[in-house]
């Protein structure tokens, strides 16, 4: 499902223009990132959590030339699925 799928289908399901749709969904997704960036978990009672994870330094292999290289650290963003998006998957 693209972008524009889902803001068709919330503009369907609660009633709304497309474009009305448009801004709630960015909204939406603009909240989450914010959230994110501040460090901050993000819960969707249900359905699950953003939370931003840190990756640590590790070693790695130039797979061209065989040298060994070190990968930085850093910080990447994660969803744990909570239960019911578990449950609707399942059925």
């Amino acid at each position: 499902m693209t972008k524009s799928e889902i803001v068709a289908a919330v503009a369907d399901k609660a009633n709304l223009t497309r474009k009305d749709a448009e801004i709630a969904v960015e909204a939406f997704l603009d909240c989450i990132a914010e959230g994110l960036a501040n460090n901050e978990k993000v819960v969707l009672s249900g359905f699950g959590t953003f939370e931003v994870r840190e990756r640590v330094e590790r070693t790695g292999r130039n797979p061209r030339t065989g040298e060994t290289i070190t990968i930085p650290g850093q910080k990447t963003p994660a969803f744990k699925a909570g239960k019911v998006l578990k449950d609707a998957v399942k059925n």
